[in-house]
């Protein structure tokens, strides 16, 4: 067998490994564009509006923290073909600006990528697709396991808790997660 077979078998594995990584970044950041086209034409119409016509979820809200420059898309459900596109609007939670605590899940690597730059004190603006902006300030993080992160859906005030997977940096699937709350400072049009 020649030595240049070995080589060349781990050089393709690698190329073939980092064009898929590459595909999800590209999906993730396509998929971005036309969820903003879309939620937008929503907000502008007052109908929700798919963001291609095959998809089986829709965008349901914005989320921006302006000291970041950053900006999201979240879709109706975390399911995992949601979170393939953009953050989630985790089933069963408050919608923003609603007595309850709205929880939005996204993948470390690509939709929530900068909650590991969100410092407490930081406000994030959620706008719903009627066009209503909600802004919350951060006051608090934590690390958990998936099965426990402490979230109380019977809160009395109006809350949002933004979660990813820990640690940020990780290349494997853990049981962790990263959870950034936050509280209802100001609503507005």
């Amino acid at each position: 067998m020649p030595r240049f077979v070995i080589p060349l078998a781990v050089a393709l594995v690698g190329l073939i490994l980092f064009g898929h990584g590459a595909l999800i970044h590209a999906k993730a950041i396509v998929a971005q564009v036309l969820l903003e086209r879309a939620f937008s034409q929503s907000i502008a119409t007052g109908h929700t509006v798919k963001p291609w016509s095959w998809a089986d979820t829709v965008p349901v809200a914005r989320i921006e923290i302006k000291r970041l420059g950053v900006s999201t898309i979240a879709l109706a459900g975390s399911s995992g073909q949601a979170l393939a596109f953009g953050a989630g609007h985790v089933e069963g939670t408050a919608e923003p600006g609603e007595r309850g605590i709205a929880v939005y899940s996204a993948h470390r690597d690509t939709h929530f990528r900068f909650l590991k730059d969100v410092g407490i004190g930081d406000e994030i603006d959620i706008v719903r697709r009627d066009g209503k902006t909600f802004r919350y300030r951060a006051d608090a993080s934590h690390v958990v396991r998936f099965d426990a992160s402490g979230i109380d859906p019977a809160t009395d005030g109006s809350e949002l808790v933004l979660s990813t997977c820990w640690p940020f940096d990780a290349l494997t699937q853990g049981p962790e997660r990263y959870v950034l709350h936050a509280r209802l400072i100001a609503t507005g049009e």
